[in-house]
């Protein structure tokens, strides 16, 4: 018999960390739930705060400048695009700043880009001061919008990502509820330089700690797995084909992935932009801006429902398509409408904002179907890139319709016909861009990491 005195088993390092049904085990103590939700629950916050201050805070900026400053409209309009423009360029080159500095460095340097940006819109005493500060604030929306939700989630889930992103991208449909009122009421207390200061120190603390907690870690280093659960069936096999270097630019699943994403964006951006000053002639400032906050209730709904009950293996562009088409019923309740039938305003206001938080979230989870692991790291911050470059000008484009449409004919208030049917055709074509792109291959979609 050996002299080696008795040592009772310790299981590996790596079993202690997840048990079968993805919770976690640490020593004795078990908890049922997947660290990955967490991690969902933190970038819902993030995504509460980028939205709030870097993309429904811009509207509300061109308002309060043009009001303090007396600048033209056409000014301020230009600094709204800049912001999104300079965003694009910054959004298209996410992967390599994770790469270099990792993902709670970037989004940490980014929440203080954003807040600092913000300010510049409110202490600006001159336009190119102005134009200045919105490339500070588009470096730090870039950081903290639709491609960083995407990043910090791929990670920790692929069967169940769809419902992972829904939940985490409903932070948005949050902000637009929560901040619009918010900036408002804030700027009227303290005035805009003031509350630009407040919003955006609460920001940066609550964002350092979420990454220092929550974004700087990743499966592996947890000894955990994706969705927390092996998997119990046969894994679909690896996707044949990827597109290194400038071969995804030709490669026509992306071409339309974007130009559906971009289209989509587009009318959505153009239209909602004008929507509430359309709605108010019909139902005056209070109401309309209680019906404009159902469109978001509706988003939220529109989008859980997709995340949760779309099939794992259901073609994701047959989805995208359905949704363009559900928004160009809702531009068509619009235009019956002709301004003041309340009913068809209604179930415009539905109809539309269905789909208003699917057009972000489901063409990451198309990208994720269609191309590798490693190609959809380049694909996800590009299409996302290519969409806000393309509806900064949405706003601008639909404002000028509308004012060509109310020069050329006796049309008034809430009216805008061509608005509405130009929102239905620029739908209906990212709809057509959608199914175009469907792969041919026969079965389902095949999903990887």
């Amino acid at each position: 018999m050996s002299d080696t005195p008795f040592r009772p088993y310790a299981p590996p390092k790596a079993w202690t960390h997840f048990k079968p049904n993805g919770g976690v085990m640490q020593g004795s103590k078990k908890t049922d739930i997947f660290y990955g939700w967490r991690v969902v629950a933190a970038v819902f916050v993030l995504a509460t705060l980028g939205w709030g201050v870097g993309f429904y805070g811009p509207p509300i900026y061109l308002h309060t400048v043009q009001e303090t400053r007396g600048w033209s409209l056409s000014v301020v309009s230009m600094a709204v695009t800049a912001h999104y423009l300079f965003g694009a360029l910054v959004v298209a080159n996410l992967p390599k700043l994770y790469r270099h500095f990792g993902v709670s460095r970037v989004t940490k340097v980014g929440s203080i880009t954003l807040a600092v940006g913000v300010a510049g819109w409110a202490f600006a005493k001159e336009p190119w001061q102005l134009f200045a500060a919105t490339l500070v604030s588009g470096v730090g929306w870039a950081t903290m919008g639709a491609a960083a939700v995407n990043a910090i989630i791929a990670p920790w889930f692929v069967r169940t990502r769809p419902a992972a992103l829904s939940s985490a991208y409903n932070g948005a449909s949050i902000a637009g509820v929560v901040f619009s009122p918010l900036w408002v009421a804030t700027i009227g207390l303290f005035g805009f330089p003031w509350a630009t200061v407040a919003i955006g120190l609460v920001m940066i603390v609550v964002i350092w700690i979420l990454a220092d907690v929550y974004f700087a870690k990743m499966p592996e280093q947890m000894g955990l797995i994706p969705d927390g659960v092996a998997p119990i069936s046969r894994p679909a096999p690896p996707i044949e084909r990827s597109c290194p270097g400038n071969q995804l630019w030709r490669d026509r699943r992306f071409i339309t992935l974007a130009a559906g994403m971009s289209l989509s964006l587009f009318a959505q951006i153009g239209l909602l932009a004008h929507l509430f000053s359309l709605l108010v002639p019909a139902l005056g400032e209070q109401l309309a801006g209680f019906v404009a906050g159902l469109a978001t209730a509706a988003a939220i709904a529109g989008r859980t429902l997709v995340g949760w009950l779309m099939p794992a293996g259901a073609d994701r562009r047959l989805f995208s398509g359905g949704n363009c088409i559900l928004q160009i019923v809702g531009s068509l309740a619009f235009l019956f409408a002709a301004g003041d039938n309340l009913p068809l305003l209604f179930l415009g206001i539905l109809l539309f904002g269905a789909g208003i938080g699917n057009n972000t979230s489901l063409p990451p989870l198309i990208a994720q179907a269609e191309f590798s692991k490693e190609d959809v790291s380049r694909v996800v911050p590009l299409i996302v890139a290519i969409s806000q470059g393309t509806y900064a000008f949405a706003p601008a484009a639909f404002g000028f319709i509308r004012a060509l449409e109310y020069r050329s004919s006796s049309i008034s208030g809430g009216a805008a016909p061509w608005v509405f049917i130009c929102a239905a055709l620029i739908q209906a074509a990212g709809a057509v861009a959608f199914l175009v792109g469907r792969d041919e291959r026969v079965g389902g979609t095949k999903i990887e990491g």
